[in-house]
């Protein structure tokens, strides 16, 4: 069986790359374009099914351009309401599908990404918890508050507890905010593990094909738990899960590794 030759391999990623990236700057522009202005006269509901068109087309471009599929495992685990999510951090992959599994949804950000032109002000109209982290104190009774508006109003609110994007394979440090937000509200939670990393590392142009292996996990009821008790459960739960897809990504045929 001939072996495929690494060069030709890596010229083909940095071109599936480029494709992908011009690709997305284009629809990005267009979207971000069309969504500022139609955020002025149609509601959140329709602005956010608008901005879930563009992750889609992200998500399908990455497919096309560079042979990044995905497959999603626990689908039926998501509760009728919405509720609480915490998942694995290592990609921009994942803020993007996971806009897709539970919709509509808000996030749980650092204020400073509502800044970003374009992209940013897209965030923004879709009603983001968007704290200062500076200010711990008054960040927590602000996602706490507007937290519980938005799941009494019917939104998922997604949260990285890591709270930046780590590199697969790796853990970064748990913080308590989505647990507290959990415990105070009485809503339950749901966690997602994947292994997005391995083909949409963090921070890098290249992208590689391969498949994500996305996990759902069935909700967790937040009654009678405490904040530190619902964090360990939760982080025990994302890091073995991420790491057991990983494997399915080494061992599956036609990977980079």
């Amino acid at each position: 069986m001939t072996r495929p030759n690494p060069t030709l391999k890596s010229v083909r990623v940095v071109l599936g790359s480029t494709l992908w990236a011009a690709g997305a700057t284009l629809a990005t522009l267009a979207f971000g374009t069309v969504g500022v202005l139609a955020a002025l006269v149609i509601p959140y509901r329709a602005r956010y099914r608008l901005f879930n068109l563009w992750s889609r087309f992200i998500i399908w471009w990455a497919s096309v351009a560079v042979g990044i599929r995905f497959q999603v495992d626990g689908l039926e685990n998501r509760p009728d309401k919405p509720c609480i999510v915490l998942a694995k951090h290592q990609s921009a992959w994942e803020t993007l599908a996971l806009m897709d599994l539970f919709q509509p949804q808000t996030w749980v950000l650092k204020q400073e990404l509502t800044r970003i032109p374009l992209i940013g002000w897209a965030i923004r109209l879709l009603n983001p918890i968007a704290i200062d982290r500076s200010a711990r104190k008054e960040a927590m009774q602000q996602m706490l508050e507007q937290g519980r508006e938005r799941l009494d109003e019917g939104v998922w609110v997604v949260i990285y507890p890591e709270g930046t994007r780590v590199p697969a394979g790796r853990s970064g440090r748990y913080q308590r905010g989505g647990a507290v937000l959990a415990v105070e509200t009485g809503y339950p939670v749901v966690l997602v593990a994947h292994n997005a990393g391995e083909c949409w590392p963090r921070n890098s142009f290249l992208k590689y094909p391969g498949t994500i292996h996305v996990r759902i996990s069935e909700a967790i009821d937040s009654g009678g738990k405490t904040p530190e008790s619902l964090l360990t459960e939760a982080r025990t739960w994302i890091e073995q899960n991420s790491r057991e897809v990983s494997r399915i990504y080494e061992d599956g045929p036609g990977q980079r590794r």
